[in-house]
């Protein structure tokens, strides 16, 4: 069972404007044709997809070259081949943009419910890795960031509308986590799950 929230953007505006001056590189080009099986998307908190390793024990910075998108369990997506296990995400809450530029979702893991190391501090997939993938709300070649960092049971991804969009959307951030590279609701009280360092 996971805790669902919708929640608008300016809550986070307040924590994004306290971090230090975000890496405004370019974003990476897309590498490789668009794939289905690298494909993720997010609809609401009951249905999206993450990329994830595809070989048991497997560190996600290992799986960034050929990771693969799991749906959740209740996904409306007949395309979706993989789903990740029931209570394998814990709690979830999806934002969307006051003007519509991006969509995400932040959340919490149960690692035991998976074949990921729960030692592993994590790693971050993005346009450039595994090749093709993509993110549905931007399609292919708009910048999304995605990190899964099993060590603090903790997951969040952002999709982009633009291509480049390296304010809402940046891929340099793989090393800061989940917290600093995607504010959201790492806390759900009302079920007892927390997620936040």
């Amino acid at each position: 069972m996971y805790s669902f929230s919708r929640l608008g953007d300016q809550q986070h505006r307040k924590r994004e404007s306290q971090t230090t001056p975000a890496d405004v590189r370019p974003t990476p080009e897309p590498t490789g044709e668009s794939s289905a099986s690298t494909t993720v998307h997010i609809i609401d908190e009951h249905d999206f997809a993450l990329l994830l390793p595809n070989r048991p024990g497997e560190l996600i910075s290992d799986a960034e070259s050929d990771g693969v998108a799991f749906c959740t369990p209740e996904s409306a997506d007949a395309g979706c081949s993989r789903r990740v296990s029931d209570g394998f995400i814990r709690a979830a809450a999806v934002t969307t943009a006051d003007d519509g530029s991006y969509i995400q979702v932040t959340g919490c893991l149960d690692v035991s419910k998976s074949s990921l190391d729960a030692s592993d501090s994590g790693g971050q997939f993005d346009v450039r890795f595994p090749n093709g993938a993509q993110c549905t709300f931007g399609g292919y070649g708009a910048s999304f960031i995605q990190l899964v960092e099993p060590a603090a049971n903790r997951f969040c991804m952002r999709c982009c509308t633009q291509h480049g969009d390296q304010i809402n959307c940046n891929s340099h951030q793989d090393r800061a986590g989940c917290q600093a590279a995607i504010p959201g609701t790492y806390a759900f009280p009302a079920l007892g799950v927390t997620c936040e360092e």
